[in-house]
């Protein structure tokens, strides 16, 4: 493994900054960067491609020793405290940073469970939503997350950090032309005759209640404040809300909110 040491901010490190803050370089090398002891080692443990370590070499735990001997990366960069300090986004400066390959957005390649739960968020656009909605899939058993349209970036250090470890255990897929999203969901119906697609909707539709999610499913999530866009609506097999209170002033949830109380419906259902 080779090591090289920065001590300036030369070409090198400018790399390592634009892959944290500008979107277009990070899909022109299609790598992003990744700090947080969490992250790290969901990264590790799901077999995700570490090209390089970024570390001071006089400021590391046994566990930053032991990952970076045992992960096999094709270079690795020593760099001062100082300039860790400024690369990382942590108040106490992270030990241990990471260069990581994205990963193929391909549909086919996500192996699906018995009675498959595929959720689709429709256009995200808040970070913290799209991290949270990953991190309530992983908890609640979907088996993958599908993102449509323009949409915030799924691999902004944002998104990777609200996501809570879950961003690399839970597969995400972007889809640019709905046209495949289509061709996919025809392939499914063929081999679940009875998979519903149910789409998430704030006006008073059928309660998620009355809806047997304990069928094949995809559940269509919509905008944060646009929500699901005609097309997929129109494209549902149902639409479906979540009942408030009467008495309540609110009229609709956070779309993060929204996502996990619908998916823990889902998980309900099977459950019982």
């Amino acid at each position: 493994m080779k090591e090289t040491k920065i001590i300036a901010k030369d070409s090198t490190y400018q790399k390592f900054e634009v892959l944290k803050t500008n979107r277009n370089k990070r899909y022109k090398y299609n790598e992003f960067l990744v700090e947080g002891v969490r992250s790290l080692k969901e990264a590790v443990t799901n077999k995700w491609n570490i090209k390089s370590f970024i570390y001071d070499k006089n400021n590391l735990s046994d566990w930053a020793k032991d990952t970076i001997s045992s992960v096999k990366t094709k270079e690795n960069f020593v760099l001062t405290p100082e300039l860790m300090k400024d690369l990382s986004g942590k108040e106490d400066t992270s030990e241990l940073m990471a260069i990581i390959e994205m990963r193929e957005d391909k549909l086919e390649n996500v192996t699906l469970s018995k009675a498959p739960f595929i959720v689709l968020f429709d256009r995200p656009s808040n970070k913290g939503n799209l991290g949270t909605i990953i991190r309530s899939c992983d908890s609640l058993g979907a088996d993958m997350l599908i993102i449509t349209g323009h949409a915030v970036d799924l691999y902004d250090p944002d998104v990777v950090v609200s996501a809570m470890g879950s961003f690399f255990n839970m597969p995400v897929i972007r889809i640019e032309d709905n046209n495949d999203l289509y061709a996919y969901i025809d392939k499914l119906r063929e081999k679940y005759p009875d998979l519903i697609v149910a789409g998430s909707t704030a006006h008073k539709e059928k309660s998620i209640e009355e809806i047997d999610f304990t069928r094949p499913l995809v559940l269509m999530i919509g905008n944060e404040t646009m929500g699901l866009n005609k097309a997929f609506k129109e494209y549902c097999d149902v639409l479906c809300t979540i009942p408030m209170d009467e008495k309540s002033y609110a009229t609709s949830f956070n779309v993060g909110c929204a996502a996990s109380i619908m998916m823990y419906e889902v998980t309900r259902q099977r459950r019982e």
